[in-house]
């Protein structure tokens, strides 16, 4: 089992599985209706210049994160 990072960590190209996410957050109620749950896979295709906001692929498409809400998502890294 490999160690569990935040969302905003993973290095670009990098896939994970979501372990752990923050309930009590009004943001995470939208994350959670866009179908980021514990469980699902994930990739990070890019950062923008200064890192912030991050875009990731859940589910078939793209999602872009502001890099404060990806943060608070814990991930284990897995291969592609």
């Amino acid at each position: 089992m490999a160690a569990v990072v935040k969302l905003s960590d993973l290095p670009i190209g990098a896939s994970a599985v979501v372990r752990e996410f923050p309930k009590a957050a009004s943001g995470s109620v939208r994350l959670r209706e866009m179908g980021l749950l514990a469980g699902t896979r994930v990739t990070l295709v890019r950062c923008a210049p200064f890192g912030d906001p991050i875009e990731i692929k859940v589910r078939g498409y793209h999602l872009t994160l502001r890099k404060s809400e990806a943060e608070h998502v814990l991930v284990e890294p897995s291969e592609p």
